[in-house]
């Protein structure tokens, strides 16, 4: 997750203007907890929408424009999916070297190196102990890549049966790059692709008409995957404490933006 609002006037790389919904004060957990249609979405088992494979266990591509947003949108499903012997590969279309492009941190002169750590633990704790294939395409500057990253997803997906990707309306330029190369991958491919939100709870509302809640689906956590989405989070520690004290420094997830993530269920547009 890169572009959380930091208290700064100044719109530095990889940010928008203030008007931007992502800068804006964002929908409290309590609001979307609140809101009956949520819990009444319809209901997804992703293990049954899996085909039964006579080489081996089904094959899932889950796909981030950053480290942390697979974990974030997607997370607790993986460690269902990876529990039950399905294949989960990870891709980290960016290195999420721009998540603090204003701090004079120690911890920011390398975040490439940091956020790929972070991941390679959050995935031990998701249960599902596999390196993501790193793109290393450029922060916040996806959408100049995005026909390159949709042939590279395209070969990726060549045995998959499935492929999760960020949302391609989310309002990061980064997640909807990512989520348009992955639905192009997947037309060429003939291979489904969900797409999950991350920034979307921030910026938009409960029965928002611009989230397409036709095709939404809740997918329940049991108590273990949902255990393991928590530790797998608390891994992320470059985004979710200060990198220091300075004003570039703010955390890219505080407790009111991790709350949307810490729930029992999670949503996919399918």
């Amino acid at each position: 997750m890169t572009g959380r609002p930091v208290p700064t006037a100044a719109a530095g790389p990889g940010r928008r203007a203030a008007a931007d919904p992502i800068q804006a004060p964002g929908t409290p957990e309590r609001d979307w907890r609140a809101w009956a249609p949520l819990h009444r979405l319809p209901a997804v088992d992703p293990l049954a929408c899996l085909p039964a494979r006579p080489d081996g266990p089904p094959v899932v591509l889950v796909v981030a424009a950053h480290p942390d947003d697979e974990v974030l949108g997607f997370g607790g499903t993986i460690a269902v999916l990876a529990a039950a012997g399905v294949r989960v590969r990870l891709v980290s279309v960016t290195d999420g070297e721009a998540s603090h492009p204003h701090s004079t941190a120690a911890a920011a002169r390398d975040l490439a190196a940091v956020r790929a750590r972070e991941l390679r633990r959050a995935t031990r704790a998701l249960g599902a102990d596999v390196p993501a294939v790193r793109l290393g395409l450029p922060d916040s500057g996806v959408a100049r890549h995005e026909l390159a990253l949709a042939a590279e997803l395209t070969g990726l997906l060549a045995d998959c049966d499935l492929c999760v990707a960020p949302f391609g309306a989310d309002l990061h330029p980064d997640h909807e790059a990512a989520g348009r190369a992955a639905l192009a991958a997947g037309a060429a491919r003939g291979v489904p692709v969900w797409e999950y939100p991350v920034w979307a709870w921030h910026w938009a509302a409960p029965g928002d008409p611009r989230l397409p809640w036709s095709r939404a689906a809740r997918i329940a956590l049991p108590p273990a995957a949902r255990a393991r989405k928590h530790a797998a989070l608390r891994c992320f520690r470059s985004q979710i404490e200060p990198l220091g004290d300075g004003p570039g420094d703010a955390a890219i997830l505080p407790p009111d933006e991790l709350a949307h993530f810490e729930r029992d269920f999670e949503v996919v547009w399918r």
